[in-house]
């Protein structure tokens, strides 16, 4: 069973959920990319979220995906099993599952489908929380219609409940809020910074623990933190400027990231394919042609050894 000792920082990609010709989970390839998160350093990661089309597969698959991670990965890093459902009972049941298939925290997003009143949104997070007491806990707040939870909510909730350990939230403009979270828990709650990472220059000097981005440019953007918090900020925004086109360019629609970021994965030499289930993106031929060159880019930095990247992340082309 998870401790509540765990301690999640740094880089947390998304692991994206491979498949097959026939759109059938590859869990071949999902070794691989455990492997390739190994290779470039990360110390822990993410899925099935939303970057994993977590959407799109069944509630078996989602612990089928979790369990692979956990066997493959074999305590080279940490597991954080997403578990989200709109029903209650549902993500319970996964997140139980997802704990004793041995993920090391479980993750779960506020579920947004409709609009529902904080008192909602607390009853149905408080009663996940109790659910699995033993195990650290990162909510997820994504919610493009409207502000995230607020302050207060947070404290109350990390108050009621010790496993309450993580947030990761996605919106422009939080650093105040950030800061403000940071304030009310005393640091207490990790604070996360999804969305691809495109915030994280603002947000690394307010205190944030981390930034869950996709896996393909994880290792770039753990250099970038690394130079950040070191105060080699030339450094950081340097590298950083070299990714941020891709990553702004594949965050207009979730469905393009995907396509993106599989695409990203396949000249990395990591996948073979970029098949997302339907429905998904087509992208047009000039979005495809501008994807690569975004991609070529990317690869230039990983065999630019100005910016001392592992030496396990670079590519041969």
């Amino acid at each position: 069973m998870s401790e509540l000792t765990n301690e999640l920082f740094g880089v947390v990609p998304i692991i994206p959920t491979p498949f097959t010709e026939n759109e059938e989970i590859d869990e071949d390839a999902l070794r691989s990319l455990i492997d390739f998160a190994i290779a470039g350093g990360i110390k822990a990661v993410c899925l099935p979220a939303y970057a994993s089309e977590f959407y799109k597969l069944t509630d078996d698959e989602k612990l089928q995906v979790v369990r692979v991670a956990v066997q493959h990965a074999a305590g080279r890093l940490k597991i954080v099993a997403q578990s989200n459902h709109p029903s209650l009972k549902v993500a319970i049941k996964l997140a139980q599952a997802n704990v004793e298939a041995g993920a090391d925290v479980v993750s779960l997003a506020v579920p947004r489908i409709f609009s529902l009143p904080e008192n909602s949104l607390k009853q149905y997070l408080s009663e996940f929380l109790q659910s699995i007491p033993n195990t650290p806990v990162l909510i997820q707040d994504f919610n493009p219609g409207g502000s995230s939870i607020s302050v207060e909510f947070i404290k109350e909730l990390m108050n009621e409940n010790p496993n309450f350990k993580y947030l990761k939230l996605e919106e422009p403009l939080c650093a105040p809020k950030f800061e403000s979270i940071i304030k009310a828990t005393k640091g207490q709650v990790g604070l996360f910074e999804g969305w691809g990472g495109l915030y994280m220059l603002e947000l690394i000097p307010i205190g944030i623990q981390g930034v869950m981005p996709g896996l393909a440019v994880s290792d770039i953007l753990q250099r970038v933190f690394d130079l950040r918090r070191n105060g080699e900020d030339g450094k950081a925004f340097d590298l950083f400027e070299k990714v941020m086109p891709q990553i702004f360019f594949s965050l207009q629609n979730m469905e393009l990231f995907h396509y993106a970021e599989k695409e990203l994965l396949i000249a990395r030499g990591v996948l073979s394919n970029s098949i997302a289930r339907k429905a998904a993106y087509i992208p047009d031929p000039s979005s495809v042609s501008y994807i690569k060159e975004l991609n070529q880019r990317v690869l230039d930095v990983l065999n630019d050894e100005t910016y001392a990247l592992r030496p396990s992340a670079v590519v041969e082309l």
